[in-house]
């Protein structure tokens, strides 16, 4: 759905980032994590053909955002970090504008469906009638939403949309942008962790202008002690669904362990087939990524 090649870019001579290659899948919400200043807002920009790489290219849907650029906005929903929004205007006003921008003159009937819809999937309508100026910082956030998705685009961009929400209203956008992959596949940028690791199946690390992969963000260990020599289970342990890796030592004790990387909750499957070799202990442990993090973006 999203193809990068070689994306560079020049501002005089500082090179912000530097020959990015990078795929985003269909239906996939993907995280671009990096430290503030560290170029994820123009990888966003350039992905949303609203400014030119110095060098490279981007595919989006087949199409070519350099040659293509006007089709392309019209499958690209982009929510910047500042939303664009008229304070004067109200929610629904704002919204049939922003329609006729994207997509042109279209039925009148067409419009205030897909404007509905936009409204009712970011659970605005109670402030449909309120104007832009007078709202919270949240529902502002969920109006910079509702404006990227109202022309139904395939493809969401967004930067930092949980910039300045309080906790409440995380776990609210967390909750929203989740329900947005059902219908749009979702590039977004953030600096905190914690909230792109639990709102992304894949993550990326921009940090001096180049990429690196984090594990999938959905990525788990069990760590099992038994015993019995487990051996003779090994093969069907590897072979349960979500299991992508299974390790295993004898201890000094006599016992042995035994960590199976998995994205799939296999516990119970796991105590079934271990249990005749007298389980000791199983432990689910979550990918320590934060330390992960850092060690990419130490120099």
């Amino acid at each position: 759905m999203i193809e990068a090649h070689g994306l560079t870019k020049h501002y005089g001579a500082k090179t912000v980032i530097k020959a990015l290659n990078f795929t985003v899948k269909r239906g996939e919400i993907v995280g671009l994590l990096g430290l503030n200043g560290a170029g994820k807002s123009t990888v966003l920009k350039i992905i949303a053909a609203s400014l030119q790489p110095s060098s490279g290219y981007a595919v989006i849907d087949g199409q070519a955002i350099t040659a293509r650029s006007t089709q392309v906005r019209r499958i690209i929903g982009f929510l910047p970090d500042s939303p664009p929004l008229y304070l004067e205007m109200t929610v629904g006003s704002y919204l049939h504008h922003v329609l006729r921008l994207k997509l042109g003159r279209i039925d009148k009937r067409v419009a205030t469906d897909m404007v509905d819809a936009a409204i009712s999937r970011t659970s605005l309508t109670t402030v449909v009638n309120h104007r832009l100026g007078a709202l919270s910082h949240g529902f502002r956030q969920r109006v910079g939403i509702a404006q990227a998705i109202v022309h139904q685009p395939v493809v969401l961009i967004l930067d930092e949309p949980i910039n300045g929400l309080d906790p409440v209203q995380i776990i609210a956008m967390r909750d929203l942008i989740k329900s947005l992959r059902q219908q749009h596949t979702v590039l977004l940028a953030s600096h905190i962790l914690s909230e792109i690791t639990k709102t992304c199946d894949r993550i990326l690390v921009l940090h001096a202008g180049k990429l690196s992969s984090l594990r999938d963000s959905k990525s788990t260990s069990l760590q099992c002690e038994v015993r019995a020599d487990p051996k003779p289970v090994m093969a069907q342990l590897r072979a349960l669904t979500g299991v992508e890796q299974v390790d295993w030592q004898a201890t000094a004790a006599g016992s042995y362990r035994l960590v199976l990387r998995t994205n799939t909750d296999v516990r119970a499957q796991v105590a079934e087939l271990l249990c005749p070799y007298a389980l000791l202990l199983l432990q689910e442990k979550y990918s320590d990524l934060e330390q992960m993090f850092h060690s990419l973006v130490q120099d």
